[in-house]
């Protein structure tokens, strides 16, 4: 099998523990790509490797009822089940950025709040809000930053989450199916996706439609990487300054 290797110490704390494995490193075409690290690891492996499928191995530092070794051995000989997880697509002004978390448009000034107007499905549900931003989350994602802002998670379908707002607006969980869009009344604001460096800079009038892409994400041993511990553990993914 031809493997690649992603995170800081990867190198250092994997390549001894593969060698009794037949598998072939490679920097190019891999068949299965083995992080090392946190959620930030996972998220940027999939963005720079999409659709190939991942086995994520948390670091004890991070989690110590992990064990890795046994990990890898677990997995050469029987491979645990491979979760497919749905990607969110965001787009605008002509770009597209893909999250397996959640993406969100923020106030692109920390001073000053951004106001734009919300559609679910063609149908107008906030004409105007005021606040830090809006987003929306998988259920991968509702651990992380869905949940440092509506202080709740969900199972099924994707959530919408209001940053801060000054109305009272209700989160909502939708259908995995819907299409939020977002238009900008007055910005500036940026949209962002997971972690990911790239940013797509939105003013007024701007719109961005936020909605299930067809594109997934193959993770091994999910339920493992984000066990209890790791759960009760878990930061929201980003910042945005």
């Amino acid at each position: 099998m031809k493997i690649k290797i992603i995170g800081r110490l990867a190198a250092t704390k994997l390549l001894p523990l593969l060698q009794p494995y037949n598998c072939e490193l490679v920097e190019k075409n891999p068949q299965l790509i083995i992080t090392y690290g946190g959620d930030g690891t996972l998220l940027g492996a999939e963005r720079d490797y999409p659709g190939v499928a991942k086995l994520p191995l948390r670091p004890s530092a991070l989690c110590p009822v992990h064990n890795i070794q046994k990990q890898l051995s677990d997995f050469f000989s029987a491979p645990p089940p491979l979760t497919e997880l749905i990607k969110l697509r965001g787009t605008a002004k002509g770009k597209t950025l893909l999250a397996i978390n959640d993406i969100f448009i923020h106030n692109l000034d920390p001073v000053s709040a951004v106001r734009y107007r919300v559609w679910i499905d063609n149908q107008l549900y906030a004409n105007e809000i005021v606040g830090d931003g809006v987003g929306v989350s998988t259920v991968h994602g509702s651990t992380a930053y869905y949940r440092s802002i509506t202080h709740s998670i969900f199972r099924t379908g994707i959530g919408l989450a209001f940053c801060n707002s000054t109305e009272v607006v209700n989160h909502l969980v939708l259908p995995e199916n819907s299409i939020v869009r977002v238009q900008i009344v007055r910005g500036p604001a940026v949209l962002v996706a997971d972690n990911a460096p790239e940013r797509l800079e939105m003013h007024e009038g701007d719109e961005a439609i936020i909605d299930k892409s067809s594109q997934t994400a193959r993770i091994y041993g999910l339920n493992n990487f984000m066990c209890p511990h790791c759960r009760a553990l878990r930061h929201p993914n980003k910042n945005p300054f």
